[in-house]
């Protein structure tokens, strides 16, 4: 028999991990609520036609395609089969994918509900995602996305709140300091039109994407061999060296770009919501304009965010950005969203890293109770007291087996239960019971009344 594995880029997560991961989602999610976001939660496969076009001839390739059930060649002539060619073949041997990410079927929901849905919609979904990516650190094949949208309004206010949403969140979880990059894909389109490659602007900032990986030097050498000239190519990579304080960059962008009305028209918006987002400040983020963020993804057309940690080696943490009109491909057009992204298990490895976890959360259960015989007095009277905890809202839990204590106090030590109740004969008769604590090792006769009260403090 094979030895069991997991598939490349998953991966299991046991109940101390998941302690701290929902521990995670928790805190995201009661700011997602304390900013009017609603939940929703969506399949977790869409129609592969739902999905395809969406995120730029590399994202296609990286999305999850299921078998059609049964003969799924049916419909493969013997040439195409042949030939191998996969593009060809791939839309008639599969009708669904896995999501992608949460923005498309978001938007697909928005299309099918409209006439349920008051607008502008506020929603929040946290669910995994899946990409046929190659696994490394902080980059897996299945992996959860924390994401909030905005739906059915043009203003630019939603930016504003979407980046104290982050501010928020980020430091509710611990992060001491990180940064909240931001542009605008009006700039870049500006950057485009004036370089002479408006019609290719997507090849443009899918290689400006990729800066942080390969370097100004691969970006550059990516751009020539997709065609481009050298002449355009130092335009986009001269892009590269502004950098200053906000006010220096804006100048220089208003210098750069002032022949390009859609140039113009991205400062303007990226000016209003940096001046928004400082009446109030931010708590542990900075806000930083970085004029090579590209985002891409077809789907943006304003602002454009990412968000990084300080002081680890990680990627974006979070990102997402303004989107005109997703919902047109669905037949509803001239519906504007912004939406922004947490990357949970990104953020995880940030915490577990900068060791920001509480370690409080390693066992929900706060009192154990073992046994002592197979005494059926002794056994309801462990039932009578399991049931009045639970009841008062007290984790708790009855060891099920006759051991000896040392294996049942083992038992707590390892899963760092802080309580043992111990109800021998002695205990029976005055009805009460002996509680152990497991950090100092004292011990106490209690009755129950006053066990809960001091579980409860």
């Amino acid at each position: 028999m094979n030895k069991p594995t997991l598939p490349k880029g998953t991966r299991d997560f046991g109940p101390d991990v998941m302690v701290r991961r929902n521990y995670l989602y928790g805190a995201i999610r009661a700011v997602f609520e304390r900013y009017g976001f609603l939940p929703l939660e969506t399949p977790s496969m869409e129609n592969l036609e739902t999905l395809t076009g969406k995120y730029g001839d590399e994202g296609d390739q990286l999305i999850f395609k299921i078998l059609n059930n049964g003969d799924f060649l049916k419909d493969v002539s013997p040439d195409t089969l042949d030939s191998r060619d996969v593009r060809a073949m791939v839309p008639l041997i599969c009708d669904r994918a896995l999501r992608y990410d949460l923005t498309v079927p978001f938007a697909r929901y928005v299309v099918m509900n409209q006439h349920a849905i008051s607008f502008p919609f506020r929603r929040y979904q946290i669910q995994p995602v899946w990409r046929a990516d190659r696994p490394q650190k902080g980059r897996y094949r299945e992996f959860y996305q924390c994401d909030a949208d905005v739906i059915g309004s043009d203003s630019l206010l939603s930016e504003v709140e979407l980046v104290h949403l982050y501010d928020d969140a980020l430091t509710a979880l611990g992060l001491p300091s990180f940064s909240i990059r931001i542009n605008n894909r009006k700039i870049l389109a500006g950057l485009a039109e004036l370089t002479g490659i408006a019609d290719r602007m997507m090849e443009m900032t899918i290689a400006m994407d990729k800066l942080d990986k390969i370097g100004p030097d691969g970006v550059r050498k990516e751009l020539l061999d997709r065609g481009f000239t050298p002449g355009q190519v130092d335009s986009i990579v001269s892009f590269f060296s502004l950098s200053g304080d906000q006010e220096t960059i804006l100048a220089a962008l208003r210098n750069t770009l002032a022949p390009s009305v859609t140039g113009m028209k991205g400062i303007e918006e990226l000016e209003y919501v940096l001046r928004r987002i400082a009446l109030n400040g931010l708590k542990h983020g900075r806000v930083e304009i970085d004029v090579t963020l590209a985002r891409g993804l077809n789907y943006y057309t304003g602002a454009i965010l990412e968000v990084k940690a300080d002081g680890v080696q990680m990627g974006s943490i979070g990102g997402g950005g303004r989107y005109d009109d997703l919902t047109g491909i669905f037949g509803l057009p001239g519906m504007s969203g912004v939406g922004i992204s947490f990357g949970a298990d990104r953020i995880y490895d940030v915490m577990t890293e900068l060791n920001l976890f509480p370690g409080s959360l390693v066992s929900t259960t706060r009192l154990l109770l073992v046994r002592f015989s197979e005494s059926l007095e002794e056994e309801e009277a462990l039932l009578r007291i399991l049931r009045q905890v639970r009841e008062a809202g007290i984790p708790a839990e009855l060891y099920p087996d006759v051991a000896k204590l040392k294996k049942q106090f083992k038992y707590a030590d390892d899963l760092q239960i802080p309580y043992v109740g111990i109800v021998g004969e002695d205990e029976l008769r005055a009805g009460r019971l002996s509680l152990k604590d497991m950090q100092s090792g004292s011990q106490e006769s209690v009755e129950v009344g006053a066990l809960i009260m001091k579980l409860k403090t």
